[in-house]
């Protein structure tokens, strides 16, 4: 499953933009691949982050990932509902199991970031 209306990253990150705010969250394959999440470690709100950089970490039962920020900007806002229900990033992680909310400083830095059909091929789909 590779909604056609995100962008994503090479690191498995999927960015939903509106105005000048980007939610970002993991894939599905992403998740997938991780098994069963039992933890999520968020950013901090109005931390300053830099595209690329490490923002925060997921923990499965195999693995833990870190999670890169797509877009360089600051944290506006978290799901703080994962850390009661880190399962979240597995049954809905393009909706209620998203990671956070970044105010673009960049707007260029979209530009960067895979198309859904870009994805699909960096993935084997």
């Amino acid at each position: 499953m590779v909604p056609s209306d995100l962008k994503y990253t090479s690191e498995h990150e999927w960015v939903r933009v509106e105005g000048d705010r980007a939610t970002v969250g993991i894939t599905d394959y992403a998740q997938k691949e991780l098994g069963d999440v039992v933890y999520v470690d968020l950013p901090a709100v109005g931390e300053k982050i830099k595209a690329k950089a490490e923002m925060g970490s997921v923990e499965s039962v195999k693995a833990v990932s870190d999670i890169y920020a797509p877009l360089t900007g600051e944290i506006m806002a978290v799901n703080e509902e994962l850390q009661f229900n880190p399962e979240l990033v597995n049954q809905d992680p393009y909706g209620k199991g998203w990671i956070a909310e970044i105010e673009i400083a960049n707007p260029e830095e979209l530009q960067k970031l895979l198309t859904a059909e870009e994805y699909r091929k960096l993935i084997g789909e």
